[in-house]
């Protein structure tokens, strides 16, 4: 019988987006950029998902180039991931501060073990999107322009559908993010995927804005996580 982390493994290894895109715009897939982004992601969901149980979801934007569109672990760049979850990664090193406020508020929930039995993170759009700009390629998010988040609405929908299908509890989920929240529940009006959101600030925001209050946040979201 497949374990939850086999089939976490079997849909990364199916990601592709073949749809339209606006010209500015690019999707990288780090599992076809790098080999060695397949090798740990696999390392990782068969340590920390061996098992059939359910879990509760946590849905974030879309990777980042510094964290998932690396590692292929979401919010988990290559420091974390050597150093927290016991997965040392050779051709890459990256640092993202998502990943640091994740890690921090995962300590203070009970470390990695407690929280991966618990929760599944990932994202609508789960591979990389780039804008290019004066300065060459920066990371995008689905919602930044009109004409991209129509062209990739419906695989979105999908895409949450797939992870809903792992074994995740639909009653409740948490939103990384405001405005992810709102592009969210015009998904959620349109499919149907969840009975309840739960948003909460994103970390980028947090360690970006409000880095003093940051327990503060922690606090926020250990709270409604055990909730």
């Amino acid at each position: 019988m497949k374990t939850f982390g086999d089939k976490v493994i079997e849909l990364n290894r199916n990601l592709k987006y073949d749809g339209n895109l606006p010209s500015d715009f690019q999707v990288l897939n780090p599992y076809l950029d790098n080999p060695e982004t397949m090798v740990v992601m696999k390392e990782f969901y068969h340590k920390f998902y061996n098992d059939s149980n359910q879990r509760k979801f946590i849905i974030g934007i879309n990777p980042s180039r510094h964290g998932a569109g690396v590692t292929g672990v979401p919010f988990t760049d290559t420091k974390r991931l050597e150093s927290v979850c016991g997965i040392k990664m050779k051709s890459a090193k990256t640092h993202e501060i998502s990943s640091v406020f994740i890690y921090d508020m995962i300590s203070e929930y009970g470390g990695v073990e407690e929280f991966y039995k618990d929760f599944y993170i990932n994202s609508p759009f789960p591979l990389a999107i780039v804008r290019k700009s004066k300065n060459g390629w920066l990371n995008a998010n689905y919602y930044d322009d009109k004409e991209l988040f129509n062209n990739v609405k419906d695989f979105m929908i999908d895409s949450l559908k797939k992870h809903i299908s792992l074994n995740l509890d639909t009653s409740e989920v948490f939103v990384l993010g405001k405005k992810n929240a709102d592009f969210i529940s015009k998904l959620n009006n349109e499919a149907k995927l969840f009975d309840k959101m739960i948003v909460l600030e994103h970390p980028r925001y947090i360690q970006q804005y409000k880095s003093k209050e940051k327990q503060l946040y922690i606090d926020k979201y250990i709270l409604a996580l055990k909730n």
